[in-house]
């Protein structure tokens, strides 16, 4: 288990438990759980300048225990 931190424009600041084989899709739906509401398929999320794409894994994206993540809604 890793614990990700996700922020949004807004200010709003979560930290999502999750594994490093979970795809980006995966992560997206938890991250909906939690942020309380918008679907899954509205999040875009960003790692420095590259948007994640949803089919492609944490681990792929060298995403591991701490990282930071940007929250954007398309």
């Amino acid at each position: 288990m890793i614990e990700v931190i996700v922020s949004d424009r807004l200010g709003k600041k979560i930290v999502v438990k999750c594994l490093e084989e979970d795809t980006v899709e995966d992560f997206k739906k938890m991250v909906s759980l939690q942020m309380g509401g918008s679907s899954y398929k509205k999040l875009v999320l960003q790692k420095g300048n590259s948007v994640l794409k949803d089919h492609i894994t944490l681990e792929d994206y060298e995403i591991h225990n701490g990282t930071h993540l940007e929250l954007y809604y398309s």
